[in-house]
C-alpha cells in the first residue's frame, strides 16, 4: 500500500487489500472472494480514497438511492451489485464497503490472461457507472448472483488444480453475463425516468446551439452532456441505447447533422462557416461526418434541397 501527500491510498495488490481489511492472505494472489458473514470487518474504518489495482464486484444486501421519479420508485429491494475497475479512485461516499457487503469479488487483471476475458471485460461499461447507478436487483436476480458467488467460494476454498482458473474464469464471465442482463432490465423498468433524462438532453443540446456555446467550446461531447444529467458517461450512453438504439455519440452526430442541414437549407453560410458555428475545429472533419450520416457531402445536399 502505498500513499503520497494528500494522495488517494494506493492499493497495488489483493494481499493490501485483505491487510487493510485485518484479513488473512488471500489463497490466491490474483483472486479472492470475501464473504462478509464470515470475515471479521465489522468495525474496520476505511482509509477515505483510495486507489484499485484490481476488478472489484461486491454484493450489497441493502442499497440506499433508489430511484424515484413522479410518485413511483422503479427499483428493486433485494440488495445489488457495484462495480469497480483498476486505475478507480473510490472510497468516501463512493461504492466502496467491502464493509458492509455479503460477498465481494477481487480479481487482478492478470488473472484473465490468455483469456478472451482480458479484452471483454473491457467493454462493461458499468464498471464505471456512479453510485447512484447501481444495479438493484429483484428477487429471482438476487438469488441467482448469490448462487454464482456461493459457487465460487467453494472453488476457491477447494484444492486449487488445472482447472481451477478455467472454472472461475467461466464463472466470472456467467457472473457478467447476468449482471449485463439486469442492467439492461434495469434501464427498462426506469424506462420512464430514462425518457424523462432524454427530453432533458434534448433541452441542454438546443440550448447549447441556441447560445452559440459550440463558438467558444466546440462540439458537445458525451463528458458535458453527462455531466449536466448528474450521470457517468458510460451509463448515460448504455441508457440511451437501450432506449434508442444508439450510443450518447450517436446522439450528438445526429443532433449535428440536423443543425447542419438547417444551416445549410436557410443560410447562405459557407460550408466551412456552418462547420465551424456548430464547432468543427476543421471542415474536412464536418464534410466527412455529413457525407457518412446523409451518404451526401455538404455542397450536395444544398443543391439538391435548393433543386425541390
Amino acid at each position: 500500500m502505498k500513499r503520497e501527500d494528500n494522495q488517494p491510498l494506493k492499493l497495488d495488490s489483493l494481499t493490501d487489500a485483505h491487510r487493510l481489511f485485518g484479513l488473512p492472505q488471500p489463497k490466491h494472489p490474483l483472486i479472492s472472494l470475501i464473504n462478509g458473514a464470515h470475515a471479521p470487518l465489522e468495525g474496520i474504518k476505511l482509509p477515505g480514497q483510495h486507489v484499485l489495482a484490481y476488478y472489484k464486484i461486491a454484493y450489497k444486501p441493502k442499497l440506499s438511492g433508489k430511484l424515484k421519479y413522479g410518485q413511483g420508485y422503479y427499483d428493486f429491494d433485494e440488495g445489488g451489485l457495484l462495480f469497480a475497475a483498476p486505475g478507480q479512485i473510490i472510497g468516501g461516499n463512493d461504492h466502496d464497503g467491502a464493509v458492509c457487503s455479503q460477498y465481494t469479488l477481487l480479481i487482478h487483471p492478470d488473472f484473465f490472461l490468455a483469456y478472451a476475458l482480458a479484452k471483454k471485460i473491457k467493454q462493461y461499461g458499468f464498471f464505471s457507472y456512479k453510485t447512484n447507478e447501481t444495479l438493484h436487483l429483484s428477487e429471482e436476480e438476487k438469488n441467482t448472483i448469490l448462487a454464482i458467488f456461493s459457487f465460487m467460494e467453494t472453488e476457491l476454498n477447494s484444492r486449487i488444480d488445472d482447472f481451477s482458473q478455467d472454472v472461475m474464469v467461466s464463472q466470472i464471465e456467467l457472473l457478467l453475463s447476468y449482471a449485463n442482463r439486469f442492467h439492461k432490465r434495469q434501464f427498462l423498468t426506469r424506462k420512464a425516468a430514462s425518457i424523462g433524462v432524454l427530453e432533458r438532453l434534448e433541452e441542454i443540446l438546443e440550448a447549447y446551439f441556441k447560445d452559440e456555446l459550440s463558438l467558444s467550446q466546440g462540439i458537445p461531447t458525451v463528458a458535458f452532456l453527462a455531466e449536466k444529467l448528474n450521470l457517468s458517461r458510460n451509463y448515460l450512453s448504455d441508457m440511451l441505447r437501450t432506449l434508442t438504439g444508439q450510443s450518447a455519440q450517436q446522439h450528438i452526430h445526429d443532433r449535428l447533422i440536423e443543425k447542419a442541414k438547417e444551416k445549410l437549407s436557410t443560410t447562405s453560410l459557407s460550408v466551412s462557416e456552418v462547420a465551424y458555428a456548430l464547432g468543427f475545429e476543421h471542415p474536412q472533419s464536418f464534410s466527412k461526418l455529413f457525407k457518412t450520416k446523409t451518404k451526401l457531402s455538404p455542397l450536395e445536399f444544398r443543391k439538391s434541397f435548393c433543386g425541390n
